[in-house]
């Protein structure tokens, strides 16, 4: 369409559909078209909308973990495999600067409650007796982690030992209480030497 024939659909100034259409083709959304015009006087602009995905378009991740999570669920020991991808994925988090030394017990708790806490976990990390505890008070799959703790809860728990591998921290992640109370999950750490 042209600028005027916009103009006229929209019951606007032709200026403001330049000013509009200026930016959408900077966008990449329209694109400017060499008119077919073979008779005197300039021809018009020409312009038309790019056909593409809409990148401000609705977004359904939840049917997309609940469709993960059904699969994993579906298969032979779910909990195996959700631990095995959760452990593979926090195996590619990001490593805490080390500067070329490896880090003690009590600064790998510190980095994975960082961690988490930007993963949106809300922890806290707790002592009980001897025993070191990551306390998390949020889960951000809460909806799924309800109906599908079997792969949600190893997922998470895997996320954690892999990390914790990867760091070469002295510290490991043996187990992870789902629910121990209505707005609490417990993650239980072995620091490395230590026995139970």
């Amino acid at each position: 369409m042209s600028i005027s024939a916009l103009a006229d659909e929209l019951g606007v100034h032709p200026n403001t559909v330049r000013f509009h259409l200026d930016a959408l083709v900077s966008d990449g959304q329209v694109e400017k078209l060499e008119p077919d015009h073979r008779g005197p006087g300039r021809p018009p602009l020409m312009f038309r909308a790019i056909p593409q995905m809409d990148p401000g378009g609705p977004r359904r991740y939840r049917l997309l973990a609940e469709i993960l999570a059904a699969s994993l669920a579906a298969g032979r020991d779910p909990r195996a495999k959700a631990l095995a991808a959760g452990r593979a994925w926090g195996r590619r988090l990001e490593s805490p600067a080390r500067h070329g030394k490896k880090m003690g017990a009590k600064e790998s708790i510190e980095h994975l409650v960082g961690l988490l806490d930007e993963l949106g976990f809300a922890p806290e990390r707790r002592k009980s007796g001897r025993e070191h505890q990551v306390s998390l008070r949020h889960c951000p799959f809460l909806e799924l982690a309800e109906t599908r703790t079997n792969v949600v809860c190893p997922i998470h728990l895997g996320l954690m030992q892999g990390a914790l591998e990867s760091w070469e921290a002295p510290v490991a992640v043996d187990r992870l209480d789902a629910f121990v109370e209505p707005d609490r999950c417990l993650a239980h750490l072995t620091l490395e030497g230590a026995t139970r």
